[in-house]
């Protein structure tokens, strides 16, 4: 067990931490969750004994091994595959003192070291470290590159790489995915699923944390709360808290009434059955913990569009990359409703697609056709790297605006508020901003120029996950179109209606939903680890038994299936033709002249037609709903 006892931490003249108490259990795995700047990575140095408290005490096991991952590399001229096995000290040593014994020919030490490095399972070290940088995304052919040689976010992959491989009871990880693509944080979550320990990890992929926490530690004005359950649970719980107070009771439902009504607008135009169905779970879910969020700072929406072309975009032919194509082929029609997330492994080329989509690079072949009234908002991954460290975020905002004598400076303060930058913090200079602070102000960038076709490469790298839930939730409401790029799977789930993937330079549409990626992938790693066959190359061994029992298999599945699936066509064109209707009602209700007294028989006529459309819609989505629940368990 280890216990938190009384105990203060301060910065500067602020209290992070005031006299706070908790334990945890050996084993537990805790997600610490707060907002960005709240004292989590204070908390977790002096867990290290890295920086001393105010007051209190932190009781370990005298005897507890602990794993912290880095924040910084130093540019090291030694290879990736040793920097990670480094990590690993006790086999380093053992490793000298059997280099030193065999130079001495002493026997009896040989035989002891050697019954030491069996024990620690010495013997494949090397084989687990390229296991755990292949999972984090490395290729073969970099392990034995330097240090010095990778970027930044390899870098961090290499701390986290080291981290893991080190031997621990506790395991302290600090946003372990802030610079993963989604196939490595499928396969991190995997891991951290195995470990034995106890850990604690900081992190803002509410998706990632339900997988793999059973405990939350909550950051709330100074103290800690501990919450039994995964991320969902520790919402449910703190919304059925905050319920209780009537202050935000009217926030409350104001919010759900939102979601309520997106996901009536949502179910009208679905036309994509199993990614319609995850994504209205999804949005059924946000609903039910919307109260758990109400008390954020962050209150921002995307400005209204003065102009939304039907079509966007059109790529034809379309090759990316650089010296040689990392795609080609690429056809891609983006209209106006179009949310579409990009799927892919690490280095398969979606950020090089949206780069090259925003103009920033050039294509390899192919044309790119854009509406004239286009205005396009790209965020890339490295965006807060742009910023002028010595402007104010007031500055930073007017230095986009296409008319600065049209603003006022008190229309931007209030714009930054949204983003929780107020009173002298918009006034302060950016060079003394965290990562967290100017990715907000990066974004906040993006969204002012009123795009109508925005492109986001992990925008939420570096924020916490109070924004993470902002963004999501403005992001719903975009009235122009979007791709995506991210790791953050709620965040897709709850924002995008269609996926394409990059898969061995082709581009394609994927057409089942992420928890079916998510299964592909996993299939995936295990035939590359175990050397196992895939079901195609199953098929290849015995092709005249298994494609014809296939296609006996799909006949019958079809001829199951396809009643339903008739009949989920007939009231898709049904509520499309009641939506249509009450469109057409809503246009002729907005006519002044219908309130006066001599139309009254007509406005009488025009509310009891809108109200049977909406019954009649209600009814329509209620049975599709149940329809696809069935087609998805089929």
């Amino acid at each position: 067990m280890i216990s938190l006892n009384n105990i203060s931490l301060m910065r500067g003249q602020q209290f992070l931490i005031r006299d706070a108490s908790l334990a945890f259990n050996e084993g537990e795995r805790i997600g610490v969750i707060g907002r960005n700047g709240c004292g989590k990575t204070s908390l977790f140095r002096a867990l290290a004994e890295e920086i001393p408290l105010e007051q209190g005490e932190i009781k370990k096991p005298s005897d507890l091994r602990l794993s912290t991952m880095a924040q910084e590399t130093p540019g090291l001229a030694r290879s990736a595959l040793d920097f990670v096995i480094d990590a690993h000290q006790e086999y380093r040593q053992l490793e000298k003192s059997l280099l030193d014994a065999e130079n001495s020919g002493d026997d009896q030490a040989l035989v002891r070291l050697h019954s030491q490095m069996e024990l620690i399972q010495g013997y494949d070290i090397s084989h687990r470290a390229e296991r755990l940088l292949s999972g984090l995304g490395f290729e073969t052919e970099q392990f034995g590159r330097q240090v010095n040689e990778f970027s930044g976010g390899w870098r961090v992959r290499l701390n986290l790489a080291a981290a893991l491989m080190c031997p621990s009871d506790l395991l302290l990880l600090d946003e372990p995915t802030n610079h993963l693509d989604l196939e490595a944080t499928v396969w991190l979550e995997q891991w951290l699923q195995q470990y034995p320990g106890t850990l604690l990890m900081i992190s803002h992929d509410r998706t990632f944390l339900d997988s793999v926490i059973d405990h939350v530690i909550s950051f709330e004005l100074g103290s800690l709360q501990y919450y039994k359950g995964n991320y969902s649970a520790f919402e449910k719980q703190r919304a059925e808290r905050l319920a209780l107070q009537q202050a935000m009771f009217e926030k409350q439902q104001r919010r759900r009434a939102e979601i309520e009504d997106f996901v009536r607008r949502f179910r009208a135009k679905a036309s994509k059955a199993r990614q319609a169905q995850s994504r209205l779970n999804e949005l059924n879910r946000m609903q039910e913990i919307a109260p758990a969020h109400v008390d954020s700072p962050f209150q921002f929406r995307f400005p209204s569009l003065d102009y939304l072309p039907d079509f966007l975009m059109q790529a034809t032919g379309l090759a990316i990359g650089f010296d040689t194509p990392l795609a080609s082929g690429i056809k891609l029609g983006i209209r106006s409703d179009s949310r579409i997330g990009l799927l892919g492994y690490n280095g398969s080329g979606k950020s090089t697609l949206l780069k090259t989509l925003a103009g920033k690079l050039d294509a390899l072949a192919g044309e790119i056709d854009k509406a004239r009234k286009l205005r396009l908002g790209y965020y890339a991954q490295h965006q807060i790297d742009e910023l002028d460290a010595s402007a104010t975020p007031v500055q930073s905002i007017m230095a986009v605006t296409e008319n600065p004598a049209a603003v006022s400076e008190q229309e931007i303060r209030n714009y930054l508020g949204g983003y929780d930058f107020r009173g002298s913090r918009v006034d302060e200079t950016i060079e003394h901003f965290s990562g967290g602070e100017k990715a907000r102000l990066a974004l906040a960038r993006v969204a002012w120029q009123k795009p109508n076709l925005l492109l986001l490469d992990e925008p939420t790298n570096h924020l916490d996950l109070e924004m993470v839930h902002a963004l999501t939730v403005a992001l719903q409401e975009f009235e122009g179109a979007l791709i995506i790029v991210s790791h953050d799977r709620h965040l897709l789930a709850n924002t995008v209606d269609e996926f394409y993937s990059i898969h061995q330079g082709q581009f394609s549409e994927f057409k089942g939903s992420l928890s079916d990626y998510e299964s592909w992938l996993r299939s995936n790693d295990s035939d590359n680890e175990e050397g196992g066959q895939s079901a195609e190359k199953a098929n290849e061994e015995n092709p005249k038994l298994d494609k014809k029992r296939q296609r006996q298999l799909a006949a019958a599945k079809r001829e199951e299936l396809a009643p339903l699936r008739k009949e989920v066509k007939q009231l898709e064109k049904q509520m499309e033709k009641n939506q249509a209707g009450l469109d057409r009602i809503e246009e002729k209700l907005a006519d002044q002249s219908l309130y006066e007294d001599s139309a009254k028989a007509r406005l009488t006529e025009l509310l009891q037609e809108q109200g049977q459309l909406k019954s009649a819609l209600a009814e329509a989505e209620e049975r599709w709903l149940e329809l696809q629940e069935r087609l998805t368990e089929a």
